[in-house]
Formats: C-alpha cells, structure tokens, sequence
C-alpha cells in the first residue's frame, strides 16, 4: 500500500482483527484502545462477542448470518471513523469475502490485522470452553474446528501471538497505528 504522510490524512481509521478464537483478538483490542485513551486519543474496541449481546443478536453463525454481523459491525466502524476515532474491531470473520466486504464498506483507512496463533495454541488457551464444545459436538460452525477460517492472503499487519508476547504484539500494533492513522484527541 503506498504511504501518505498522515498530518495530512482525516483522523481516525479502522483496525480489523481477524483470527481464531483464543488467538488474542480482544486481548489485543481492550489493550490498545486502553493505550490511546491513556493518551486521550479517541477510540473505541468493537468485539463480536459483545455485538452478539446487542446489535447483531439473533444472529447465528450460518454463512449468510455470519455476512450479516460483518456488515453490521463494518456499518457503525465506518460511523465511528468517520468522527475520528480509532475503530479497534476485534471478530473471527472467517471467510476473505467476509473480510473483503469489510474493507468495501469502511473504504479508506481500513487495516487487516491477522492476529494468529496455532490451533493447538488457542485450543490450549479456550477461555469460554468453546474448543471443547464444539470437539464435542455440541457447538455447531466452530471455526477451527467445524468451520473453515480463511487466513489472509495480504493482510496489512500480521501479527504472531504464539510466539511474541501480548506485550510484544500490543507494542507492533501500536506502532503500526501511529504510523498508519491520524490520531484525534478528545477535548474533555
């Protein structure tokens, strides 16, 4: 992508995460925004978790609900970037025309970050036990388990959560973001 000297771009830009559950999407996510809010700097974290309590409730994971909660969460990213703020999307969002679609809607300043990390490697971590349920049997479209994930071809930054720290990984992300986005300060 080429570079543009970022004083003279709109603030704000949106990061998307995408990877396997438990490779660190969120951890990531809540790390960074804390980071720039430290420094008053406006952002804000989207976690599809969070959004399947609210906004894309009643959505499951089917290939076309799957596009749905993309769309959505692309939808008011685009919003939030628009006013400024550093977007901090924190999904699966398994399948590259998921990914594609993304990218399509929010247009300029949209960033795909793989954050990735072996099977085993998330497996092991499992926070919500959702590994183990779907090894089982009883969690349906697992991705990684019974639903394909599609790694990113060319993402914008990768990043290696099983072999660099979540310190490591949360200072590349951090300085892609300075050097990427225009970052806007909050006045209060």
């Amino acid at each position: 992508m080429p570079q543009t000297d970022i004083s003279t771009r709109e603030p704000g830009g949106v990061l998307w995460l995408t990877g396997l559950s438990g490779a660190g999407k969120t951890t990531l996510a809540k790390a960074l925004k804390q980071r720039l809010t430290d420094e008053r700097c406006m952002a804000v974290v989207l976690d599809g978790d969070v959004l399947r309590t609210g906004l894309n409730a009643g959505l499951g994971f089917s290939s076309a609900d799957r596009r749905e909660n993309i769309r959505r969460t692309a939808e008011v990213a685009s919003l939030f970037k628009a006013e400024g703020f550093v977007v901090i999307c924190a999904l699966i969002s398994p399948a590259a025309a998921q990914r594609k679609l993304a990218r399509a809607i929010v247009g300029e300043r949209f960033f795909e970050v793989h954050v990735s990390s072996d099977l085993s490697v998330c497996e092991a971590r499992d926070p919500k036990g959702l590994y183990a349920k779907a090894r089982s049997g009883t969690l349906a479209e697992f991705t990684g388990v019974s639903s394909p994930y599609e790694v990113p071809t060319a993402p914008d930054l990768a990043l290696d959560t099983r072999h660099s720290s979540i310190a490591e990984s949360l200072d590349e992300l951090d300085s892609f973001v300075r050097s990427h986005i225009r970052l806007a300060r909050s006045q209060g």
